[in-house]
């Protein structure tokens, strides 16, 4: 029982907000690819495993985050209890659960079509270099916004097996919502990163930190709008999109820099963001496949 609490607080399974923040683009992918003309089974099995693939992912992922940032972690307040920055669990052993939690996940890749499957291998150089990037430059949220929204190509290649323009604009508008949650989370710790320092878009804009979040979400919102804009009228699908964008704006007046606790209620509103999204591009390309 002990090893599989420090195995959960090691993979961050107890804090699911990651995993999901890493599936909700995948499925906005395969909804936004799928022909609802040939049914739901194979579109929610194709769910299932991105959810699967994110959960396996993200878990890797923490633990070679922390593998990376063991010296870092125990001089900052939110992460000091981490395992390895605690020395509860070797750097070693708990590489051997990285290599465990990838072989699974390999295993759900290898279902996909070929392109999918090097796009898969893609990601792996993003999320196993994001943890060294707070160390040479201010805008590793971006980078995460990068590495995080990969899955939405990933997903829409596994349907089409082709990557379209619609597909490219709905990466780049979750790379500026990333950029914008992240940088939110990043201000729980402006403080300890720049005591020992670390680099952040969240040091780089703290006295106009609002205004940078905002800008990301207007940009990320207007894409979106863009995208889909042949759709609008008085519909479900608008009405969905505008919860979106409603729930943007919902961080950026409740979130304070100088309040950790509130600035990851904010953060954390995301996963709701991206459920809602994901709901208005599953109406629209539902709603398409009956017409």
């Amino acid at each position: 029982m002990k090893n599989l609490k420090l195995f959960i607080h090691l993979t961050r399974f107890d804090k699911p907000i990651g995993y999901m923040l890493l599936f909700w683009p995948c499925s906005w992918g395969l909804a936004l690819a799928y022909n609802f003309n040939y049914g739901l089974k194979h579109f929610f099995y194709f769910l299932i495993l991105f959810f699967l693939g994110s959960v396996l992912m993200r878990s890797a992922g923490c633990i070679v985050n922390d593998i990376v940032d063991r010296d870092i972690d125990k001089k900052v307040q939110r992460t000091k209890n981490r395992p390895i920055a605690s020395k509860k669990i070797s750097a070693k052993k708990s590489f051997l659960y990285v290599i465990f939690l990838c072989f699974f996940a390999f295993l759900i890749l290898i279902q996909f079509n070929f392109l999918t499957i090097i796009l898969g291998f893609a990601s792996m150089f993003l999320a196993f270099s994001y943890p060294f990037m707070k160390r040479i430059t201010y805008w590793p949220q971006l980078f995460l916004g990068l590495t995080f929204n990969w899955g939405i190509i990933m997903a829409y290649t596994s349907i089409n097996n082709t990557v379209s323009l619609d597909v490219l604009i709905l990466y780049f508008a979750a790379i500026f919502w990333t950029l914008g949650y992240d940088t939110i989370y990043g201000a729980q710790d402006i403080i300890d990163d720049e005591i020992i320092g670390m680099k952040s878009t969240s040091i780089k804009f703290k006295n106009n930190i609002k205004k940078f979040v905002s800008l990301c979400y207007l940009i990320s919102s207007i894409s979106i709008i863009f995208l889909f804009s042949y759709s609008m009228s008085v519909n479900i699908q608008t009405l969905l999109m505008l919860f979106f964008i409603f729930s943007l704006i919902y961080q950026i007046i409740i979130f304070d820099k100088t309040k950790p606790k509130i600035c990851l209620k904010a953060f954390k509103t995301n996963n709701l963001s991206g459920l809602i999204l994901f709901l208005a591009i599953l109406s629209l390309s539902f709603n398409k496949g009956i017409l």
